[in-house]
């Protein structure tokens, strides 16, 4: 939050730099959360901000790939020299781009994609399994899981519907489908059966064993969820 938009004659100049983000390498334009004001509570930082949409083209703008554990560049460093932009770029209001990222943000944490990263190794293996004696019921288990997060990111989804803003409950749908995407590599390892798994099956349990690390990162670490629950709740 301390990539910052100073507001000059036709619109604003930002200097700073972000971290993360995601296929920016890819992309002609991003959403940014920079800082447009101080904010009056120091306890308060979310205050001061605004969202703009920015061209990546622009001149200033620079962006640098960050290797993952996989060798993939998903995620980008992206720094802010004397970009330009015009006032049109503005995002919804200035000063409330806490308010609107964090409504957009349970769109995407409690979407199938916070629960489901892990399952096409699971529907991949699932022919090698039959032959394993412990197979059906830790298979029935996950499965059970998955069902269980699609009704809770269908309910949240209902909420957004509603024009509700279900901070926590989307908090509880990433935090719980992190949890799954983390487990179902793990435990898939403990029952396949190397001499007799294919090797696609093999190489994708591989992969997901290492990018299921990054899992409960994206989209806001489990620290932060559990924050943002117990903050609702009263708890902190």
């Amino acid at each position: 939050m301390r990539t910052r938009a100073e507001k000059v004659p036709g619109g604003w100049r930002i200097n700073g730099r972000k971290v993360w983000t995601t296929n920016a390498h890819r992309c002609d334009f991003m959403i940014a959360l920079l800082r447009t004001g101080p904010a009056q509570d120091p306890k308060a930082r979310h205050q001061g901000l605004s969202q703009f949409l920015v061209d990546c083209r622009l001149s200033g703008i620079s962006i640098r790939p960050i290797l993952d554990l996989v060798g993939e560049e998903g995620f980008n460093e992206i720094t802010f020299d004397d970009v330009f932009v015009p006032d049109s770029m503005l995002v919804g209001t200035e000063g409330q781009g806490w308010e609107q990222a964090t409504a957009e943000l349970a769109f995407e944490r409690a979407g199938p994609e916070r629960y489901l990263s892990s399952l096409p190794l699971l529907t991949e293996a699932l022919d090698d399994l039959r032959a394993e004696p412990a197979a059906p019921e830790a298979v029935g288990r996950l499965l059970a899981r998955a069902g269980t997060l699609r009704q809770m990111s269908l309910a949240v989804a209902g909420m957004l519907q509603d024009g509700k803003t279900p901070a926590r409950e989307a908090a509880l749908v990433k935090d719980a489908g992190n949890d799954y995407e983390q487990a179902l590599p793990e435990k898939l390892r403990t029952l396949i059966d190397p001499a007799r798994t294919p090797p696609q099956v093999q190489e994708m349990l591989g992969l997901m064993t290492m990018v299921a690390r990054s899992y409960s990162l994206r989209g806001g670490t489990r620290e932060i969820l559990r924050g943002i629950i117990a903050r609702q709740l009263g708890l902190r």
